[in-house]
């Protein structure tokens, strides 16, 4: 019954993901392309400290990475695609090398390590100027042709963007059920366990960072064609917080709560402004009242739910058996 349900909810997302935004207007399709962004910026965060428990406050730098990379190579006449390649290899190299860190220091200590990887990269997008024209930003970056079709409209940037949040989704889901998933799990819960059981950690914890970093790189780089104009006020740390709350409310180390928790952070701010200047306050107090009632996210409360109602059913099924054998 609740795979039914589920299969049911899926389709009706999937069918208003494609059939709603032919109703929308300009801001309404910039919306749901900035969702699809950002939930695979989340999910490369969510695989990084969701599935491998290892904390990062640099996820901002490396949207800002990719978006500087396709920025960069588009304006100066290099396909996206081409760009795209490039910021993820980039992402995951400089992922990896983010990694180290982590091999010898844990939890706050290492997010002050990316919270120093984070302002480095925010001080180099803003005074490098000969290379990313400093806080002017570059403008103009182009929108792709595929298959001889410009993405130059704002609904089909949308399908484009759309299709590749797809495509790493059926990555991502690929990636957390095969043992390479597995080998994360065990290396958040304890690390010194996955380590006796022959999990290799040192590799696994720098593929954790190299792997989320690259989905970060990813994210930047179709963000670059959809605002057309890349600065460094975007990619400071107050992105790396937004999508850490993106993780954290949807819900940690489930594969859905990205998508659910950057629906709530992209979404919500733009249903509240009807209050004017009260609507984020409104907002964080919303989110508050969320972290406290329900740490592990709406994902967790659904799963709780879920939990719950088994266990009820189970127990009755148990009962009943019970009274059956015994008999009057």
């Amino acid at each position: 019954m609740n795979t039914r349900l589920g299969n049911a909810g899926l389709a009706l997302s999937l069918a208003f993901l494609v059939l709603a935004p032919l109703e929308l207007k300009r801001y309404g399709l910039y919306i749901l392309s900035q969702w699809a962004v950002m939930t695979i910026a989340a999910m490369g965060l969510n695989l990084t400290l969701g599935y491998a428990g290892q904390v990062s406050l640099a996820q901002g730098a490396f949207v800002g990475l990719g978006a500087y990379t396709a920025a960069i190579l588009t304006t100066n006449g290099w396909p996206l695609c081409v760009a795209i390649v490039l910021a993820v290899v980039l992402g995951f190299v400089t992922g990896w090398l983010l990694g180290y860190p982590a091999l010898r220091v844990r939890h706050h200590y290492l997010a002050f390590v990316t919270l120093g990887f984070s302002t480095l990269a925010f001080l180099v997008f803003r005074n490098e100027g000969w290379l990313t024209h400093g806080t002017d930003g570059i403008d103009g970056v182009p929108r792709p042709s595929l298959f001889g079709v410009s993405m130059k409209p704002h609904l089909y940037y949308y399908y484009f963007c759309l299709a590749a949040l797809a495509l790493v989704s059926l990555g991502m889901l690929w990636l957390v059920r095969s043992p390479w998933g597995r080998a994360f799990v065990a290396l958040r819960e304890n690390p010194m366990r996955a380590l006796s059981l022959g999990v290799d950690t040192r590799r696994y914890t720098l593929m954790a960072f190299a792997i989320g970093s690259a989905m970060g790189a990813l994210a930047g780089a179709l963000y670059a064609p959809l605002v057309g104009l890349v600065e460094p006020p975007a990619f400071t740390l107050t992105l790396s917080l937004n999508l850490l709350m993106m993780v954290i409310v949807g819900g940690s180390g489930y594969f859905l709560g990205p998508f659910l928790g950057a629906l709530i952070a992209v979404l919500l701010p733009e249903w509240l402004r009807f209050l004017d200047n009260y609507y984020l306050i409104l907002y964080a107090l919303l989110v508050m009242c969320l972290l406290v009632f329900s740490p592990t996210g709406l994902i967790g409360v659904i799963d709780r739910h879920i939990v719950h109602r088994r266990t009820r059913t189970a127990s009755a099924a148990r009962a009943s058996l019970t009274a059956s054998i015994e008999g009057p």
